[in-house]
């Protein structure tokens, strides 16, 4: 047994969140009652990785789901699968954050956060093996980002050898819900960066952009992102979920995806996606999937891995196929795109394999990847935090809740920081050549001097 608790937090984490879990509640063959109608027992095998098992064979996600106010919440509860969920694990407030990281993180998170610890603690000391915890939240709210942060230093507090990863969907240039945005966001990563070992990044702008230019949907709704975004939380975890694959837990997806502890955001992305009309001219190829998953469009990230460098790659394959011709197709990749990828990491792609595709589909791909570009998505957001806070704008709503003007300048340094090894890391090799270059000339001037 190798439980994961999962934890929604916030209005955006908890309609991704239960996306999640009707995804996932699909493929393992549970219907909205949490009975089992599946039809392969591959289904059950590893079910206790996030369901736990009731009475009359019933199952139950081991979900928390946390909000500063109702509203999300009943509208949950009043849903299908509302009643799937254990009632007691729904815990929400009924002030809510207003928008503002210091009413989540200091003022009204805080006095929520003892019983949403109750109910993790509750989840955690059923599990007979807990690997980790994972959090779905929005870093430009107020919920999610300062309650959502608040809550997982905490768990890294009492769970300090436990692995903690966090699905975050970062605010986007285009497509923005709130002036303070760039605040929320700053001060979000700036926790993320110390707490999580692993952070999906995922970006509203770019599930628009393969909503309109690849599916050529003409009005992508809130409803068509979350599909999009529960589609790769499937596949991130169908290693975790469905037995005898590669990175099959957290920590092993984490040995191989982080090479320095600070670099730990991922781009995920996911493959295939083809507009509705066009589905059946294409032929859905191991070769396909590869060349999708790989192309900038597929990105879930609004940054262009063609910018930067790979430092690791995972690469999830779900469906009917020899594993032999997803080896030679990644080589091929790696092959003639070898200056994507930093040479001082061989072999820096990892590949599973699982036999079960998602519904509807026959066979699919999820793209992890750990690129030195992803350092755009924070230039941008400090960018906009700089413009603001250096004028003060809108600085009395965080102080006026206790918090200290010191931890803006603060955060605003360590994203900067972030960024700047981010930036090293994509130059290494240059440095690397030049350092050689030096060493040789050197070499030869000792030589001269020798004759």
């Amino acid at each position: 047994m190798r439980e994961i608790v999962h934890i929604q937090i916030g209005q955006c984490g908890n309609q991704i969140g239960y996306k999640f879990w009707e995804v996932i509640g699909e493929e393992h063959g549970i219907d909205s009652a949490g009975s089992y109608g599946g039809d392969s027992a591959l289904q059950l095998e590893r079910i206790n990785v996030y369901y736990n098992e009731a009475h009359d064979k019933k199952y139950v996600p081991r979900a928390v789901l946390v909000d500063l106010e109702p509203g999300t919440m009943d509208s949950i509860r009043s849903s299908k699968l509302g009643t799937l969920f254990q009632p007691d694990n729904y815990v929400h407030g009924n002030s809510g954050a207003g928008n503002n990281w210091a009413k989540g993180h200091y003022t009204e998170g805080a006095e929520l956060l003892e019983s949403v610890l109750d109910v993790v603690r509750g989840e955690s000391e059923a599990c007979d093996c807990l690997q980790g915890f994972q959090v779905v939240h929005s870093l430009g709210g107020g919920t999610g980002s300062g309650m959502g942060t608040l809550l997982m230093g905490k768990i890294r507090e009492e769970y300090p050898d436990r692995i903690l990863n966090s699905f975050s969907v970062m605010p986007s240039p285009k497509v923005s819900d709130t002036v303070v945005e760039p605040y929320n966001a700053v001060l979000s990563i700036h926790q993320l960066i110390e707490n999580s070992d692993a952070c999906f990044c995922i970006d509203n702008e770019a599930l628009y952009d393969i909503c309109f230019r690849t599916l050529k949907l003409t009005t992508p709704t809130y409803g068509d992102l979350n599909h999009l975004v529960s589609l790769t939380m499937s596949g991130i975890t169908t290693s975790l979920r469905f037995p005898g694959q590669l990175n099959a837990d957290l920590r092993k997806l984490a040995v191989n995806m982080v090479p320095f502890p600070r670099l730990h955001f991922f781009m995920p992305g996911f493959a295939p996606l083809t507009a509705q009309g066009s589905q059946q001219y294409r032929a859905l190829t191991v070769a396909e999937l590869t060349q999708q998953m790989f192309d900038a469009r597929n990105t879930m990230a609004a940054c262009d891995p063609r910018r930067g460098r790979y430092l690791t790659v995972a690469c999830i394959f779900r469906g009917k196929m020899s594993t032999r011709e997803v080896d030679d197709q990644l080589l091929t990749v790696q092959t003639r795109n070898s200056s994507c990828f930093v040479d001082w990491i061989p072999n820096n792609v990892k590949v599973a394999v699982c036999d079960i595709p998602p519904r509807g589909l026959n066979m699919a791909a999820t793209f992890i990847g750990n690129n030195t570009a992803i350092q755009e998505l924070f230039t941008r957001v400090s960018e906009q935090f700089t413009a603001m806070f250096k004028r003060r704008a809108f600085v009395h709503w965080y102080t006026g809740e206790g918090m200290d003007i010191n931890e803006f300048a603060e955060a605003e340094s360590n994203i900067h920081d972030l960024v700047s090894e981010y930036q090293q890391f994509q130059d290494a090799r240059a440095v690397l050549e030049e350092n050689e270059e030096v060493a040789e000339e050197a070499e030869a001037e000792a030589e001269n001097k020798e004759l």
